[in-house]
């Protein structure tokens, strides 16, 4: 098993992603190279930025990635806003998802939170003990 099997967020993409794919499939032909692409993109690089910085060697390195799948989570965020806007899906299937990804965005910050913590606290226990 790899370290992003074990995290609850992962799991959280994973099932964002399927969510995005449900919504991103009522979309019309028009919007296959566009809006769809986008959006479907934009979700499943939430999963693949938390699975490839968790191979990291620092906490820091691992934050990195799990700014980029933070970013990728407001892009699909705003890609549902315009599905939404241009009337592709009812308002209570963009709120399931909307809240979602809330939800998946908050667990990624506090994710990040946790790693530049650590992260930080190495340094300076690192730093303490060159001056030593």
């Amino acid at each position: 098993m790899y370290k992003f099997e074990n995290l609850e967020v992962w799991h959280l993409a994973l099932e964002y992603t399927d969510m995005v794919y449900k919504i991103t499939e009522k979309l019309p032909k028009s919007e296959d190279y566009n809006l769809k692409s986008q959006t479907v993109r934009a979700a499943t690089s939430i999963a693949l930025n938390i699975a490839e910085g968790s191979t990291g060697q620092t906490n820091a390195e691992f934050a990195r990635f799990i700014t980029m799948a933070v970013r990728s989570c407001i892009e699909v965020i705003a890609c549902l806003i315009l599905i939404k806007q241009r009337g592709y899906i009812d308002k209570k299937m963009y709120s399931e998802v909307y809240e979602f990804g809330g939800r998946v965005f908050a667990k990624l910050q506090a994710l990040k939170k946790s790693l530049l913590r650590t992260a930080d606290h190495r340094q300076r226990t690192t730093d303490h003990r060159q001056r030593t």
